[in-house]
């Protein structure tokens, strides 16, 4: 999938690191963990959150599909600004994308924002799992329409 077919706000986001080297693509992903949302009150990792059990650190989802548009919400510890920068550029990079438009978001991305030149094999495995445990999410939407 070239980056034209990703959804606007992910191509942006793309586009913001692209102009980035080294250290300051880690400096950017730290700033996007630190503009993180916080989750809605009604929304509680323990009660109607899904834990994505294949990364090491604890990352908790939930997607709502509202009139054909995905929203994610993450739970991810400050204690893990990679992965919850991560984590936050998925959840606005894709939101209000259909089912479909996540679905076809390519694994591997995050080399498009060479994040594969700052990070371990071992983060890149874990936000490659965050990717596809949110393209199950969104699956199950398809799925249920």
């Amino acid at each position: 999938m070239s980056q034209n077919n990703l959804p606007t706000r992910l191509q942006e986001i793309i586009e913001e690191f692209s102009w980035c080297e080294g250290r300051e693509k880690l400096e950017l992903l730290l700033e996007y963990s630190e503009k993180m949302p916080p989750l809605p009150d009604w929304l509680n990792k323990d009660t109607n959150m899904e834990q994505v059990h294949e990364c090491m650190t604890p990352v908790f989802v939930h997607a709502e599909n509202e009139n054909g548009g995905m929203h994610f919400y993450f739970d991810v510890p400050p204690e893990s600004p990679t992965v919850r920068g991560y984590a936050a550029i998925l959840g606005e990079g894709l939101d209000g994308a259909s089912p479909e438009a996540v679905l076809a978001v390519p694994p591997s991305f995050y080399r498009e924002m060479g994040l594969h030149k700052v990070l371990t094999a071992q983060r890149l495995n874990g936000i490659g799992a965050i990717l596809a445990y949110i393209k199950r999410l969104a699956g199950r939407e398809l799925k249920t329409q």
